[in-house]
C-alpha cells in the first residue's frame, strides 16, 4: 500500500481535527505538525505522536519527504503566503476556506498549482455532508426534474460568529454562506452564476467587527436557476460551534427538502442543560466513527494525491464562490444587482469597500 507523509499547518480547531484524522489512517507513513502557539503544539504533539512538530512552517516546506500538506491556518491572511510557499516547494496543499482574500492571490495560487502539476483544494466540507451529496444525486440522476430554486438557510450561535468575526473583518456571507454558495453551484452545474443581490442587518455582531448579523443573497444562475442563501451568526449562545441548516430544492418534477438543523441529538444535563452533539460544520471525532463531513474530506484529499484522481472541490470553483461573494459584499453595500463575472470596474469597486470595511467604516 502506497503510503505518504502528510503535515498540518496550523493545529486549532480545525487543523486539530485534521490532524486527528491523518493519525487514524494507514495511509500515512508519518506526520507533521506546525503551530506558532507552543502550549497547542505541545498538546497536540503528545494526542497525535507526529514524526516532528515545529513552531515554523518553513521546517515543513523545507522538508522534501512532506508531499501533502493542510493549511488550517489562522487569522484568513495568512492563507495566501504560506499556501503560495508550499505550492512553490512542489507540495501538494489542501487549503481551509476562504481561498485567498483578493482575487489576484487566487489567480497566482491556481497558477502555481497546474504550473507545478499539483492537487490543490479548498476545505468546502459541506460537499461531504450525506445530506448535500443525496441532493446531488437526486438532481444528476433526474429525479427532481430541472431544478427551478434552490433556497439555503444557514445560521450559527454568536459564540461561534464572535469567534470567527473577531479574528477578521469578513462578513457572514464570506465565512459561512461562501459553504452553501459552493455546493449549491456543485448540485447545478454546468449552470454559471450571472447575477448577485444581497441585503443585511445588523444587530449584536456590529460591534464585534462591523459587519452584519446576518445576509440574505439571491443568485441568477445563466440556465434562469433561482438561488436563495440566508446566513447568519447571531443565534443565542448554547452549545458550543453550533449550526442550523435548512435546504429546499425545488424542480420540475419533484422537490427535496433537508432538514440538517441537528435537533435529531439532544442531549440534557443537570449540569450543562440543552447540547446538541454532532451538531458542528466541521464535525468530529465519536469513539470510532467521524460524525460530520471533514473526515472523509480529509481522506479523499489524501487518496487524491496518492492515486493521482481529481479532488472534489477544484481551486477554479472555489474562485467562482469568491467572486460571487465578493459580489454579496457589493451588493448590500451599494444596495443594488451586481452581474458576473466581475469587470474591472466592479473589482475596484469591491477593493475599495473592502479598504472601507476594514477600516471600520460601515455606515
Amino acid at each position: 500500500m502506497k503510503t505518504v507523509e502528510a503535515a498540518v499547518i496550523g493545529v486549532g480547531w480545525v487543523g486539530g481535527t485534521r490532524a486527528e484524522t491523518l493519525a487514524r489512517t494507514a495511509l500515512v507513513d508519518k506526520l507533521h505538525l506546525c503551530d506558532i502557539r507552543p502550549e497547542r503544539l505541545k498538546e497536540v504533539t503528545e494526542l497525535y505522536k507526529p514524526a516532528t512538530s515545529t513552531l515554523d512552517y518553513n521546517d515543513i516546506i523545507n522538508n522534501p519527504n512532506i508531499s501533502v500538506v493542510y493549511i488550517s491556518t489562522t487569522p484568513e491572511t495568512n492563507h495566501y503566503p504560506i499556501c503560495r510557499d508550499c505550492l512553490k516547494s512542489g507540495k501538494n496543499v489542501m487549503l481551509e476556506k476562504p481561498i485567498a482574500l483578493e482575487l489576484w492571490e487566487a489567480d497566482e495560487l491556481i497558477h502555481l498549482a497546474r504550473r507545478n502539476n499539483l492537487k490543490f483544494t479548498i476545505g468546502y466540507s459541506q460537499r461531504f455532508n450525506p445530506k448535500v451529496a443525496y441532493a446531488k444525486k437526486k438532481i444528476v440522476d433526474g429525479t427532481l426534474g430541472n431544478v427551478v430554486s434552490v433556497l439555503v438557510s444557514r445560521h450559527l450561535s454568536r459564540t461561534l460568529g464572535s469567534k470567527i468575526a473577531s479574528r477578521v473583518r469578513l462578513s457572514p456571507v464570506v465565512m459561512e454562506s461562501t459553504h452553501d454558495l459552493d455546493f449549491v453551484f456543485w448540485l447545478l452545474e454546468p449552470a454559471k452564476p450571472v447575477r448577485v443581490y444581497s441585503q443585511g442587518a445588523y444587530g449584536y455582531m456590529k460591534p464585534v467587527n462591523g459587519s452584519h448579523d446576518v445576509m440574505f443573497t439571491t443568485v441568477t444562475m445563466d440556465n434562469g436557476t433561482a438561488v436563495m442563501i440566508g446566513g447568519g451568526w447571531n443565534m443565542p449562545p448554547n452549545y458550543p460551534n453550533y449550526c442550523a441548516t435548512w435546504i429546499e430544492i425545488t424542480g420540475t418534477e419533484g422537490s427535496l427538502f433537508l432538514d440538517d438543523t441537528q435537533r435529531d441529538n439532544w442531549l440534557n444535563t443537570a449540569k450543562n442543560g440543552t447540547w446538541f452533539p454532532m451538531s458542528t460544520m466541521p464535525g468530529e471525532w465519536v469513539d470510532n466513527v467521524f460524525a460530520g463531513g471533514m473526515g472523509p474530506e480529509t481522506i479523499h484529499f489524501l487518496e487524491a494525491c496518492i492515486r493521482d484522481t481529481p479532488v472534489m472541490v477544484t481551486p477554479e470553483s472555489a474562485r467562482v464562490v469568491m467572486e460571487t461573494y465578493s459580489a454579496a459584499d457589493l451588493s448590500a453595500d451599494r444596495n443594488e444587482p451586481v452581474d458576473l463575472p466581475l469587470t474591472n470596474e466592479t473589482i475596484s469597486a469591491i477593493a475599495e469597500f473592502k479598504a472601507k470595511f476594514r477600516a471600520g467604516d460601515n455606515k
